[in-house]
């Protein structure tokens, strides 16, 4: 199986702010986004080397999409594998990812097969399945799909309709074949409801296993470069185009594929790969488990000593001063201090837990800090954040990078951009956004 791996890396990241931002005013990429101790873009890498493909491309679109992911994957020495970048110079004539797509075929001068993969989210599937669908298909493209609900896919996902309704020019593929006859991007909720017809939908889950050869053909067509010079999504332009033109586009539906494109999305996604519900995830996550319940503790972190009891978490886990599970990750040289209780949560490096704390669906960067007697529940924490003594978060807030939380503060579905302080004194409303220094003065009986 000779497979190539095209990562599509652009976009920037609006839905997942303030977890796509480093700065208030500086991008992280998508791809730079880290679940259960990795960047997302290496966790794609990982997963598709173990399954054979060893020559990557990049369709960066941006600076930072660009820097960031070659900061991460470099030329793919360290993961086994070799990597290549698309020019800085195509940016400009950028329209969507699939006009992305189509140029790096032409650039990098690809025939055979290439899976298009995103770098926002995380998947677990058996590639030789695809391809073996693709090829006794002879499909140009064939879709990884997953079936979700018509509430679930409603406005957010590409649905898949195969069979039936033809191809439109061309003569389509349609009928009892399995080829997709058409494809809604996004549908609002009744008309999900009527493509269900009562069972689940086939959602686009934006890998596609693509003959580079058909593509670049197809791209050739005056219709469809005439489309690329404006916009060409691949799932908003490039799919409707190619069923539309009577290519062969088939389906296939792939275990789990995890979205991280907001807050909740990412909460949701991180819990289920705590419960092992991504087994090719399990495999590879750091540390290996150590604990019944789905417990992964670095024995640095088993060993380490807090400053108010002087024992160690293996200590306080023995003699139940501390509660950890079930679904649990704590990365190195993490101190936690006594009587707290941890659940559904992912603890990165170097992180400072408090006495009395309780985390329960928390995903907490790099060099937090977390006081003590705080609450946090449903809460996404970047790197550096620290919340201090007895503040209370919930209801899926997501706080950027060195975001200060003073004592006794509650916040509940709130966002907070990178660097900013919310003081004791703040009233955040449910939901609010926090941006800028103008928006927690606005909520804050403090005078400027």
């Amino acid at each position: 199986m000779n497979v190539r791996g095209i990562a599509l890396a652009g976009g920037k990241g609006i839905r997942a702010r303030p977890l796509t931002l480093t700065t208030p005013d500086y991008v992280r990429s998508k791809a730079a986004m880290r679940l259960a101790g990795r960047s997302l873009v290496e966790w794609a890498v990982e997963l598709l080397r173990a399954q054979g493909v060893t020559d990557f491309r990049v369709a960066a679109n941006g600076s930072e999409n660009r820097c960031q992911t070659k900061a991460i994957l470099g030329d793919g020495t360290r993961l086994g594998v070799s990597v290549h970048y698309s020019r800085p110079r195509h940016d400009h004539a950028n329209t969507g990812s699939g006009q992305a797509t189509l140029r790096c075929l032409d650039h990098w001068d690809l025939n055979g097969l290439a899976l298009i993969f995103p770098t926002d989210s995380i998947f677990d599937f058996d590639l030789a399945a695809m391809v073996e669908r693709h090829r006794a298909s002879g499909a140009a493209v064939t879709v990884a799909t997953v079936p979700r609900s018509p509430a679930e896919a409603a406005g957010k996902y590409g649905v898949l309709v195969s069979g039936g309704e033809g191809g439109g020019e061309g003569g389509g593929e349609g009928g009892g074949d399995g080829m997709v006859s058409r494809f809604a991007e996004k549908p609002g909720r009744d008309a999900a409801e009527r493509l269900a017809r009562g069972g689940d939908l086939e959602t686009n889950a934006g890998m596609y296993l693509v003959d580079c050869d058909a593509l670049r053909m197809a791209a050739r067509r005056p219709a469809l470069a005439e489309l690329s010079r404006h916009r060409l999504d691949w799932g908003g332009d490039l799919l409707p185009y190619l069923i539309a033109s009577g290519a062969r586009v088939a389906s296939h539906p792939i275990a789990k594929f995890g979205d991280l494109g907001s807050p909740e999305d990412f909460l949701r996604t991180m819990r289920e790969v705590l419960r092992d519900e991504y087994p090719a995830l399990s495999e590879r996550m750091r540390p290996a488990p150590s604990h019944p319940r789905g417990v992964r503790i670095h024995e640095s972190s088993l060993n380490l000593k807090d400053e108010v009891s002087g024992r160690s978490l293996a200590e306080k886990i023995r003699d139940g001063d501390v509660l950890i599970g079930p679904n649990v990750r704590v990365g190195r040289d993490v101190e936690i201090g006594p009587g707290v209780v941890l659940a559904d949560s992912d603890v990165a490096d170097g992180v400072d837990i408090g006495e009395g704390a309780r985390l329960h669906g928390v995903a907490c960067g790099e060099h937090g800090i977390i006081g003590p007697r705080a609450r946090l529940s449903d809460t996404v924490l970047g790197a550096a954040v620290r919340i201090r003594e007895a503040a209370v978060l919930e209801g899926f807030c997501a706080l950027g990078d060195e975001v200060s939380v003073h004592a006794g503060v509650r916040l509940h579905g709130v966002s907070v951009f990178p660097r900013l302080e919310i003081w004791s004194d703040a009233r955040v409303p449910r939901g609010a956004c926090l941006a800028n220094p103008g928006d927690v003065l606005r909520w804050s009986h403090r005078v400027a």
